[in-house]
């Protein structure tokens, strides 16, 4: 591909307009079109702006560097830290609390920090002992049914191209952190993978592999507000107001037509 092409493609991978990309690029809507259309050509500035923006080399963005089946899985980019049970010698289960989840992406690599969030045991027969699981805590209504505050149970994914549409993980990107959404895996597509909340008020975006630092594939979850109201009612209602919303948005282009 061109690197119009690839321009392009990175964008829409970020959900982002024209409009939007020129404004962190401090570049005009004009010159982003010109360079998507492939008549005209950025400066060794705007190169390097843009692959900074879209965590890519300037060669892979000009050139088009073909991605390795390793860079597009995930396996290329490092050795997961764990914590491990001295005595048994086996992974223990590490737990990352909303408090901590902050502090999760820029310590997710370091032995120390992960060792001193909470760890435990998990000997349930629907869980196997080999696989390596980690315990999110989540926050938000954006996954409804799954309130907040409830824990998530989640296996690592090694191999990102497994990832299976309309299936639950925990991801762990470099611009937002730690997030729970369903997946939609387009990485033989474009490389990306849209993310998307159970909750329908909240729009779906695209995630470049590039981006990604960590995926879990979610097992189960805990929830321990037992009193919580039913929350397909709030699905129900967020779906109602939103809908709701559409038809305001549609009669209000109706009559600026009619007018």
């Amino acid at each position: 591909m061109t690197l119009a092409e690839h321009l392009k493609n990175h964008r829409k991978a970020k959900g982002w307009t024209q409009s939007q990309l020129a404004d962190r690029l401090g570049i005009s809507r004009a010159q982003v079109g010109s360079y998507e259309e492939g008549r005209a050509e950025p400066k060794l500035d705007t190169l390097k702006a843009m692959a900074q923006l879209f965590a890519c080399s300037i060669d892979s963005l000009v050139l088009g560097e073909a991605r390795s089946p390793q860079e597009l899985s995930g396996q290329k980019l490092r050795i997961l830290t764990v914590a491990v049970d001295a005595e048994a010698g086996r992974e223990r289960v590490t737990v990352v609390p909303v408090k901590a989840a902050a502090g999760y992406l820029g310590g997710y690599g370091d032995l120390d920090f992960i060792e001193a969030l909470p760890q435990f045991g998990l000997p349930l027969p629907e869980f196997a002992q080999e696989e390596t699981r980690r315990v999110f805590q989540i926050q938000g209504d954006s996954m409804l049914p799954v309130v907040s505050g409830s824990y998530v149970i989640s296996s690592y994914v090694q191999d990102w191209r497994s990832i299976k549409t309309n299936e639950l993980y925990v991801f762990l990107t470099q611009e937002q952190g730690v997030v729970f959404k369903r997946a939609i895996n387009r990485i033989a597509e474009n490389g990306c993978v849209d993310l998307v909340s159970d909750n329908p008020i909240y729009s779906p975006y695209s995630v470049h592999v590039d981006e990604l630092i960590e995926v879990w594939k979610v097992q189960g979850f805990i929830q321990l507000d037992l009193n919580a109201k039913p929350s397909m009612d709030q699905v129900i209602l967020a779906r109602l107001e939103n809908l709701q919303s559409e038809v305001h948005a549609l009669r209000r282009s109706l009559n600026q037509n009619v007018a």
